[in-house]
C-alpha cells in the first residue's frame, strides 16, 4: 500500500476550490493542490438525476495526512456530503514523492 495519496474533491465553483486549495497548503495538509476547472458532474441526489458545473481539486498527501485533510475539507465545504476521495499513488517519481512528503505535517 503507498503511503501518498491524490485526493479528489469536487467544488461548485473557483472561489471556493481556490480557498480550500490555499488553506489546505498553507496548513500543511496536502503539499500540493491542482485546480481543474470545466468539470461537469452527473449524480443522483435526494432521488432526482442532478448535473453540475465544478471545479476538481486533486491534492496531493499522505495516508498519514489523509484523516486531517478530510476533517478539514469538510469544514470549508458548502456541499453536505462533499467527495474527498484518496487515491493511492503506484509509482511516482521519487523525488517528487519526497517533495510532498516533506510538505505535509503529519
Amino acid at each position: 500500500m503507498s503511503e501518498f495519496l491524490i485526493v479528489f474533491v469536487t467544488c461548485e465553483g473557483r472561489d471556493q476550490a481556490s480557498g480550500i486549495a490555499e488553506k489546505v497548503v498553507a496548513e500543511g495538509l496536502a503539499a500540493c493542490v491542482n485546480v481543474v476547472p470545466g468539470v461537469r458532474s452527473c449524480y443522483m441526489w435526494e432521488g432526482k438525476q442532478m448535473w453540475s458545473d465544478e471545479v476538481l481539486l486533486m491534492m496531493k498527501t499522505t495516508r498519514a495526512g489523509f484523516d486531517r485533510l478530510e476533517k478539514r475539507v469538510k469544514e470549508l465545504h458548502s456541499y453536505d456530503v462533499p467527495e474527498v476521495v484518496g487515491v493511492g499513488v503506484e509509482a511516482g517519481f521519487q523525488k517528487y514523492l519526497d517533495w510532498v512528503k516533506s510538505g505535509v505535517r503529519e
